[in-house]
């Protein structure tokens, strides 16, 4: 059983209490499916108390870190210090049509020794409250679902493999891009998965549950925890080229080391 570090316990108790509020709100969000004004109001807000909480959390525990906030923007911290990189709400339309299947996302990145800009992810949480399920990653020191060690899956055919995604929407994201790949990937595969929070999607990668998981048009607090648990779980994760970062959010590609081969040789070739 892996060491709790204080870093992950902030980190987790700030989701958690995020998260009992966004539980509670969920309550709130199936009773109003039926009105006539509909959720969305009421979820914004539910999204804006689970930000505010977090924040409020991580400054009084951290107080010279700064903030990547979704609602709130790029908040400076003092010099030298990491920032928080945070998505209160991943999963957001699942939420607000009361689908149980959302997240809440923190990440902590350091600045570059030199000071010329941020450097590596070096602890990830993602948070589902539904589930009550953390999973968790620090740098060098493995990926977690609460106490028990994370590994991507040992697939190594892609005709077994379960891959996710996430598909374009209304001004977002390229249709004919996610299309070329969709068709080329579809046939080889097990079965293709959109399950709607990226978050997730990346946990689940390395919880073994999907075998891979390709998206474009992302933010970095929809990735930035989740790359890092992917990585610190075996897996590897690029951009379409191949091409590697702490954080990925234009394109993300992810999966056990095989099978990253494999999809991202489908992938180029689809692109050409």
């Amino acid at each position: 059983m892996a060491a709790i570090s204080g870093l992950i316990r902030v980190m987790e108790k700030a989701a958690r209490k995020a998260g009992n509020k966004l539980r509670r709100d969920f309550g709130e969000v199936e009773h109003l499916q039926v009105s006539q004004k509909g959720p969305s109001d009421f979820v914004s807000k539910a999204d804006q108390v689970s930000e505010r909480t977090l924040y409020d959390e991580l400054l009084a525990a951290r107080p010279g870190w700064g903030f990547v906030l979704e609602e709130g923007g790029v908040i400076e911290g003092e010099p030298g210090q990491p920032r928080w990189i945070i998505d209160p709400l991943d999963g957001t339309s699942n939420f607000l049509h009361g689908i149980p299947h959302f997240a809440i996302s923190i990440a902590a990145q350091e600045p570059k020794l030199d000071r010329s800009g941020w450097g590596d992810v070096i602890a990830g949480v993602v948070y589902n409250p539904i589930t009550d399920e953390t999973f968790w990653a620090e740098k060098t020191r493995g990926a977690w679902l609460q106490d028990k060690r994370l590994r991507v899956s040992g697939r190594r055919h892609l005709s077994e493999a379960l891959i996710a995604t996430g598909i374009p929407y209304g001004g977002h994201g390229d249709f004919g891009e996610w299309a070329r790949i969709f068709g080329a990937i579809g046939p080889q595969v097990a079965g293709i998965r959109r399950f709607g929070a990226a978050s997730l999607d990346l946990a689940w990668v390395a919880a073994g549950r999907f075998d891979g998981f390709w998206e474009s048009d992302l933010a970095d607090w929809d990735t930035a925890a989740g790359i890092l648990i992917v990585r610190e779980a075996g897996g590897f994760v690029s951009d379409y080229r191949g091409r590697s970062a702490p954080i990925l959010q234009k394109q993300v590609l992810a999966a056990n080391d095989a099978l990253h081969s494999r999809l991202h040789k489908i992938l180029a070739g689809a692109l050409k």
